[in-house]
């Protein structure tokens, strides 16, 4: 399987909305001026994808998928998620001892919109990987917890219009109207509060432009029970906060 490449890039100048967050942390100021190189699926031959996440000011670990549809919304291929999302086996896994340790975890809430148009059901009824059926290693890597550059292709040529998607969560980010008791006894909401935003852009090979602007267009379900698109982002706050902005560049 392709194997994926990480480099870490200093960015010197400060990314020009670091003056939007009132006193951002040292951490979150360093993890947005900083990018990673992320290269997946070197062995398509397909187009080239080159995709720009650019942290803002409530930028801190997030998890994301990044994948392609049809200009009708059908599902055509993953281009990366997070190995932790890939296998269903996280870092901070279980803590049945006192002690966070890695293990394998079920968190449909994650990423549900992306999950749910791969469409894939484990044993359990989720629509989430898991050890036994994990996404392939060519579209998954390790977490990037910075700004971040994806350069990847398309399994095989696409159609001439198709869109390039992008979902992002980021756990325990409350709000007024996600608050922590919205869903009682609900474990999965605990570790979401504002659910995941959706993002994406049109692409038309036909009339390719240089670049691309993803725009948020919905939220994802917040327990991740169905793969529900809810296009009214009144309630979303510093989720929205995560990405200053999204940028891909199609090479034909």
């Amino acid at each position: 399987m392709a194997k994926m490449r990480y480099i870490i890039i200093i960015v010197t100048a400060s990314l020009l909305l670091a003056s939007c967050s009132p006193k951002p942390s040292a951490v979150r100021l360093a993890q947005r001026q900083t990018f990673t190189d992320v290269v997946t699926n070197t062995a398509g031959t397909g187009q080239e994808i080159e995709l720009r996440f650019y942290g803002g000011p409530s930028l801190y670990y997030p998890l994301m998928a990044v994948w392609l549809e049809d200009e009708e919304k059908e599902y055509i291929q993953t281009l990366f998620v997070p190995r932790a999302i890939a296998t269903g086996v996280f870092k901070y896994g279980s803590n049945s001892t006192g002690k966070w340790v890695e293990a394998a975890k079920r968190a449909p809430q994650t990423l549900p919109y992306w999950s749910h148009k791969r469409g894939i059901r484990a044993s359990d009824g989720l629509y989430m990987p898991d050890p036994d059926n994990p996404v392939a290693d060519a579209y998954s890597g390790a977490t990037p917890s910075t700004s971040f550059v994806l350069r990847s292709r398309a399994d095989n040529p696409l159609p001439a219009r198709f869109r390039v998607m992008f979902e992002v969560n980021q756990n325990w980010d409350w709000n007024e109207y996600w608050t922590n008791d919205k869903y009682p006894g609900n474990r999965n909401y605990l570790f979401n509060a504002q659910p995941a935003v959706v993002y994406e852009s049109i692409i038309d090979l036909d009339d390719l432009k240089e670049r691309y602007l993803l725009q948020p267009v919905g939220h994802s379900h917040p327990l991740g029970e169905t793969g529900e698109l809810f296009t009214d982002l009144s309630t979303i706050t510093t989720a929205l906060q995560i990405a200053d902005s999204i940028v891909v560049e199609v090479n034909k």
